[in-house]
């Protein structure tokens, strides 16, 4: 795992950060993690372009998925 530092963070900030891991009956230190964790989580747009990327890389499936699927289950 990884570490950072965040220098010059408003004081108000912090305590708002604070009081929130109170709140929750957690650490200070989770709180953030938490917080950072939700920050870096890709957007609706970028899941949606990759997806996209995804069905062009793949191309055009002819086939019904579900004979796809009974195939593969029949073939076990």
């Amino acid at each position: 795992m990884g570490q950072i530092i965040v220098r010059n963070l408003d004081d108000a900030v912090i305590e708002r950060l604070r009081q929130k891991a109170k709140r929750e009956k957690t650490s200070l230190e989770q709180t953030v993690r938490d917080a950072l964790t939700k920050a870096a989580r890709p957007s609706r747009a970028e899941i949606i372009e990759e997806a996209r990327r995804i069905r062009e890389r793949i191309g055009k499936v002819s086939e019904d998925s579900t004979v796809l699927i009974r195939r593969d289950r029949d073939s076990r």
